[in-house]
């Protein structure tokens, strides 16, 4: 092949499929951009020290089913990409490979996908603005460049332009004869995804391993601005939708050794393996225990991130060495593109959270929706939502384990890889008496709606999603003795009350009444677990509730509170506000704000999750802070001011 590509010397050539094949010439630029996201920075300059030639367009269907006749089946998959010279669509970096690696094969000449630094070169064609056309792009280069809810169907988030055309060559090329660079379709790169570095390189190819592959260009159905030749985009190499085509290159790959993997995040360090003694030990569990109010969210926002202003929909596991592990994702806009999962933990022994750290984040997707679950044998599961752009609505469903209590990952298996609704974990996931792993997802994308769940029997290998509904969207989960399923939802009243929702065949059905409970809206989200002393513990937020203080008297209260039920959720005698009735003032972040705690008030909004510790302390998590109490305080009435 080597020969083979020595002998081309013309500027373009058209290839046995009738590819258009331009001739790029060796050269240096600077990589990346200074006022665009965190990822692309450092600029720096690179070298791309020899000539190579790349497909004047995106490769389409035409030409890629000379390869594979079966994505003929995936012609007009969501309304996209239905002619022979639209770009090829739900096609992977592994499918994009077997074609490189096919084609290379058919006409003895190296094809393969370009490297990312490679990809920015021909982009840029010798211009330094955020487009080749400058620092705009032109209107005839847009398609539908807006945050796109595509395929929700609900109104007022379909738009008339959602479902267009992917013709390659209807715009004007770059200066070096390449069309399509801005739009239309991303496109998969050879790179591993990862940070840049700041000294000048020759033929970098990226990372040497990693968990997202590189993609670039933006498409259709973004916002203008993931457009931009600097811009860097990824996902995992699995991952298929209607945005991502590539194209394809033909030079001898570059003898350049990849960068190393990068370090590890705060979290991952010095993280003890082994069980701690006195794991089981505690608070006396015959004294009301409760513990002032900690922020676990704690973090410097940028408007470019890693961490940004908006922090919310935490999950939250013990790890099997004792630590708490949190996460959260972090954003300016809960739609935005920008999105990351942050994580922190709270060692175990010590009592303040530290700082936060990057947990998990897919470049330029939305990531909307977290979970995460510690099995019998001690494996962590996290599960989240993968966007294929931004927004809730286009989302896949991931999930990841690991086996030394948070410190390394398998790279994500995709659950469920089709985009769209259905798969937006809420924290809420558990494993049944029988093994069976449980997930919520939220079915829709507005406040009113429906739960799915997806159930695996074997341990996380299989999974199979529940067409059947729980009433009300956020819904937590548990399991009752009897082996039949309750949930509570936000959204869905019944009779002016929190919808409850009962399935006796794992799901696959559910009977709909009135829990007894206020509804929750905007901000709110409640959680529902079993204790292991054996009642069931529910915690959410009301206005003007009544409750009984340590003399038997009533009074009214608003904000976060707790019940219990020791008869399987038929009725719940304990109700109490968590407060520790100090009139202290916190800062509860997101869309709660600040508060004060006190005898008749608590937290008036926040995402909850929780997690029983081994040595029986509930921590409770709202959207910003940490609240720790045991049985015997949710048990105890509270004393009113100057009665304690």
């Amino acid at each position: 092949m080597r020969n083979a590509f020595q002998k081309l010397k013309d500027k373009d050539y058209l290839n046995s499929l009738s590819m258009k094949m331009v001739r790029i010439e060796p050269g240096s630029f600077y990589m990346g951009s200074e006022t665009g996201d965190l990822d692309e920075s450092p600029v720096h300059k690179v070298t791309i020290s020899k000539p190579f030639y790349m497909s004047a367009y995106e490769v389409t269907n035409k030409q890629y089913e000379e390869y594979d006749p079966t994505h003929k089946l995936l012609r007009g998959k969501l309304g996209f990409s239905k002619e022979d010279d639209e770009a090829v669509v739900f096609v992977s970096w592994h499918d994009a490979m077997g074609f490189c690696k096919w084609l290379s094969e058919k006409e003895g000449l190296p094809y393969r996908l370009p490297t990312e630094a490679e990809w920015e070169y021909a982009a840029r064609a010798g211009t330094t603005t955020d487009f080749h056309t400058g620092n705009s792009l032109p209107d005839i280069y847009h398609k539908n460049q807006r945050e796109s809810w595509y395929p929700e169907t609900e109104p007022g988030k379909v738009h008339p332009g959602d479902v267009m055309p992917l013709t390659v060559g209807l715009t004007p090329p770059n200066p070096w004869g390449l069309y399509d660079m801005h739009g239309n379709v991303e496109e998969w790169c050879l790179d591993w995804y990862g940070p840049y570095e700041s000294y000048d390189q020759v033929d970098p190819v990226g990372r040497e391993n990693g968990e997202f592959r590189v993609t670039r260009g933006g498409s259709h159905s973004s916002d203008v601005y993931y457009l931009r030749s600097s811009n860097r985009m990824g996902t995992l190499p699995e991952d298929k939708h209607w945005l991502i085509g590539f194209r394809v290159v033909c030079g001898e790959m570059p003898q350049t050794v990849a960068l190393p993997i990068t370090s590890p995040e705060r979290y991952q360090l010095n993280v003890r393996q082994e069980v701690p003694n006195d794991i089981h030990d505690g608070p006396d569990k015959e004294k009301p225990f409760f513990s002032t109010p900690r922020r676990y969210v704690i973090l410097k926002p940028d408007a470019k991130g890693p961490f940004f202003h908006h922090n919310h929909s935490p999950a939250i596991t013990e790890c099997p060495n004792g630590d708490l592990l949190a996460i959260w994702f972090t954003c300016e806009r809960e739609s935005g593109r920008e999105m990351a999962i942050a994580a922190s933990r709270l060692r175990y022994g010590c009592d303040e959270w530290e700082e936060a750290s990057i947990f998990w984040n897919p470049p330029d997707r939305n990531v909307t929706g977290s979970a995460l679950l510690v099995n019998e044998e001690g494996t962590i599961f996290h599960f989240n939502g993968l966007g294929a752009s931004a927004t809730w609505a286009n989302l896949a469903l991931v999930m990841r384990t690991s086996a030394d209590n948070g410190v390394t990952w398998s790279k994500a298996k995709v659950i469920n890889s089709e985009h769209g609704l259905c798969n937006m974990p809420i924290a809420s996931a558990f494993q049944t008496k029988s093994g069976a792993i449980i997930l919520p997802c939220d079915a829709v994308t507005g406040g009113e709606g429906g739960t799915v769940i997806h159930v695996s029997m074997d341990g996380g290998e299989r999974w199979e999603r529940r067409e059947s509904w729980i009433l009300g969207i956020h819904a937590s989960v548990v399991e009752l003795k009897d082996g039949r399923l309750l949930a509570f939802g936000r959204g869905n009243s019944i009779n002016g009350m929190m919808p409850k929702s009962i399935s006796d065949d794992m799901g696959k059905s559910w009977v709909y009444s009135a829990s007894g409970f206020q509804p929750i809206s905007m901000g709110q989200r409640a959680i529902l677990m079993r204790l292991k002393e054996g009642p069931l513990f529910f915690a959410s937020f009301g206005k003007d509730m009544v409750f009984t203080d340590n003399l038997g008297r009533s009074y009214t209260g608003s904000g976060l509170y707790a019940a219990l039920s020791f008869d399987e959720g038929e009725s719940w005698p304990i109700l109490k506000l968590i407060s520790d009735c100090s009139g202290k003032e916190l800062d509860g972040g997101a869309w709660t704000g600040k508060f004060r705690m006190t005898y008749n008030n608590a937290e008036p909004k926040g995402y909850l999750a929780a997690v029983q510790a081994k040595n029986g302390l509930i921590h409770l998590i709202s959207s910003a802070l940490h609240y720790s109490f045991n049985l015997k305080w949710l048990m105890t009435p509270p004393a009113r001011p100057g009665e304690y």
